[in-house]
C-alpha cells in the first residue's frame, strides 16, 4: 500500500526533536513497519534523520521566504497548488494521510479527486493557538481551510476526544471523526535499562521530560521539588528538554538554591531519552490549569513504558490514562502541596514504586503502543478502500 504522508506545517519538523516531530516519525516508523510504504511531504525537513529513516523518501515542499506575519498566512496558502502538482507527480497513491495545518487542504483535495482513502490527522484546534500564542490575520481563510480539509476527509484521526469535539464544531460528521490517542515503542521504552545520567547512592530522582513551554507547568515542578527536596535532601532534579521557558526555569531554580541538586539536559535526540528514563525514579507531568486540554502527552506514554511511577496532574486526557492508586498518581492541576504529597508517598511506601511502574507498562502495553495506532490506521484505509470498490462495481 503506497501511502502519501504530508506535513506541510513549517512549525514541525519532520527529523526534530519536539514532541510533534517525535510524533511524525513515530508514526511513519509504525506505518513502515506494518508494511506500508511511506512517501513523506514536508515542508520542514529539521535535520538529519535517525538511521532506521534514512531511506525514507522526502519530498520537501516550498519554503515561505515572507518576513511578515499577513504575507507569511498568504504564501503557505499558496503552497497547496505546488503541493497537488508533487503529488500528481510522485503518485499515484492508494491513501493520502495528512498532519492538518493551518493552511494546507491540498492533501485531502487529492484524495477527494482521485477518489481514495484521505485521512486527516488533527493534533490541536490550530486556529485558537495560533491566534493566542502566535498570532493569526486572515481568520476567515483558516476557518475556510479548516472546513474544506474536514469535509473532504474520508476519516479524521484526532488524539483526544476533545479535539474531536472541535472538529465536530466545523460540521458533524457521524463516523468519520475517530479517536485514536498517541503511542509509545514499548521496545525502545522499556524497564532495566542503563542509566544516562546515573544518581549518587541512595538519591532518589525526579524526572521531567519534554519541551519547556508554558502550559507543561513546569513553574509547578520546581516549587513542588523545592518542597520535596528540602524533607529529603538525597533527591534531585532532572530536567530533559530545551525551550523557551528554560532560562526562566533555571532562574527559578537557582532563587530556591537548589542548582546543586538539579541537571537541565537541554536539547536531546529522542533516541537518548530512553536511557534518561533509566536515570528517574519517579516521572511528573505537571500541567497546569488550562483553558484548553486536549494534548495527548506523549510523555505519559514513554514514562510508563518506562515502568516509572507516574506523578500527574488531572488534565485533559492525562486521567484517562492514569488511573490513581493503579498506574499512577493523580493531584489537582495547580495544586503545588498535592503535588509534594504525592512524592513524598512514593518516596516513603516501600514497594509503592514498583508495583505502580508495574502496573503502568501492562497499561501501554495493552492499549498505547504505535504498532496498535499503526493497525487502527491502516484498518480505517481498508475500510474506506473496500467501500469505494464496490461503490464503482455499483454504478
Amino acid at each position: 500500500m503506497r501511502i502519501a504522508y504530508v506535513c506541510a506545517d513549517r512549525g514541525v519538523p519532520i527529523f526534530g526533536t519536539k514532541g510533534c516531530s517525535v510524533h511524525v516519525q513515530e508514526s511513519i516508523r509504525a506505518l513502515v513497519g506494518a508494511g506500508a510504504e511511506i512517501t513523506v511531504f514536508a515542508a520542514c525537513r529539521g535535520g538529519e534523520p535517525a538511521a532506521d529513516l534514512r531511506d525514507l523518501p522526502v519530498v520537501p515542499l516550498p519554503r515561505r521566504a515572507a518576513a511578515d506575519g499577513r504575507a507569511k498566512e498568504r504564501e503557505a496558502l499558496a503552497a497547496n497548488s505546488r503541493l497537488i502538482h508533487l503529488l500528481e507527480r510522485h503518485g499515484p497513491f492508494d491513501a493520502v494521510y495528512e498532519r492538518y495545518s493551518l493552511w494546507s487542504h491540498a492533501g485531502m483535495d487529492h484524495a477527494w479527486y482521485h477518489r481514495i482513502p484521505g485521512l486527516l490527522e488533527v493534533n490541536a484546534p490550530l486556529i485558537e493557538e495560533q491566534r493566542k500564542y502566535r498570532g493569526l490575520h486572515d481568520r476567515q481563510t483558516a476557518e475556510w481551510v479548516a472546513r474544506s480539509a474536514f469535509a473532504r476527509a474520508t476519516d479524521v484521526v484526532a488524539v483526544s476526544h476533545p479535539v474531536a469535539q472541535h472538529v465536530e464544531s466545523f460540521g458533524p460528521r457521524p463516523g468519520h471523526i475517530h479517536v485514536i490517542a498517541n503511542g509509545v515503542d514499548a521496545d525502545r521504552f522499556r524497564p532495566g535499562l542503563p542509566a544516562a545520567i546515573p544518581a549518587g547512592a541512595g538519591e532518589l530522582t525526579v524526572g521531567f521530560v519534554g519541551t519547556l513551554k508554558p502550559w507543561h507547568g513546569l513553574p509547578d515542578l520546581v516549587d513542588a521539588f523545592a518542597r520535596f527536596h528540602e524533607r529529603v535532601p538525597a533527591t534531585r532534579l532532572l530536567i530533559v528538554g530545551d525551550g523557551p521557558e528554560y532560562e526562566r526555569l533555571e532562574a527559578r531554580i537557582a532563587q530556591y538554591g537548589i542548582l546543586g541538586a538539579s541537571v537541565l539536559t537541554g536539547p536531546v535526540p529522542h533516541n537518548v531519552v530512553p536511557a534518561l528514563l533509566a536515570s528517574m525514579d519517579v516521572a511528573v507531568a505537571p500541567y497546569p490549569v488550562l483553558e484548553q486540554d486536549y494534548f495527548s502527552p506523549l510523555k505519559l506514554y514513554e514514562y510508563m513504558a518506562a515502568s516509572l511511577p507516574v506523578v500527574a496532574s488531572r488534565s485533559g486526557q492525562v486521567g484517562e490514562v492514569v488511573r490513581h492508586g493503579v498506574n499512577g498518581l493523580l493531584y489537582e492541576p495547580g495544586n503545588v502541596p498535592a503535588l509534594v504529597d504525592a512524592l513524598l508517598a512514593i518516596q516513603g511506601t516501600p514497594g509503592l514504586a514498583a508495583r505502580l511502574g508495574r502496573a503502568a507498562r501492562e497499561s501501554v502495553l495493552r492499549d498505547h503502543t504505535w504498532s496498535a495506532v499503526a493497525q487502527k490506521i491502516l484498518a480505517l484505509i481498508a475500510a474506506r478502500s473496500n467501500r469505494r470498490i464496490l461503490a464503482r462495481i455499483a454504478v
